[in-house]
């Protein structure tokens, strides 16, 4: 498929230890909830946090994303908590 420029914020950032990293994925992972998946099955500390009960929120390029939503080469896809406020 080609890569993607990922992109932790908050908590995420600080429990993965990592601010962002570019991946090559395989052609299967073409959207939002497969991308989460693949996330989840290579990286056991990810895997952990979201499986943790933890809400996890995406953008693709800069916009809110939902799991049916593409992912393509040369995207950036930011992953970070729900942002609350007020």
């Amino acid at each position: 498929m080609g890569s993607v420029h990922l992109l932790y914020f908050a908590w995420l950032r600080e429990q993965l230890g990592r601010s962002e990293e570019r991946l090559d994925l395989p052609p299967e992972v073409d959207r939002v909830d497969r991308l989460l998946r693949w996330l989840r099955q290579r990286d056991p500390a990810l895997d952990s946090l979201a499986g943790s009960g933890r809400a996890i929120r995406v953008a693709v390029n800069q916009r809110f994303a939902r799991d049916g939503d593409p992912v393509r080469a040369g995207d950036e896809v930011a992953l970070f908590p729900p942002v609350t406020g007020g």
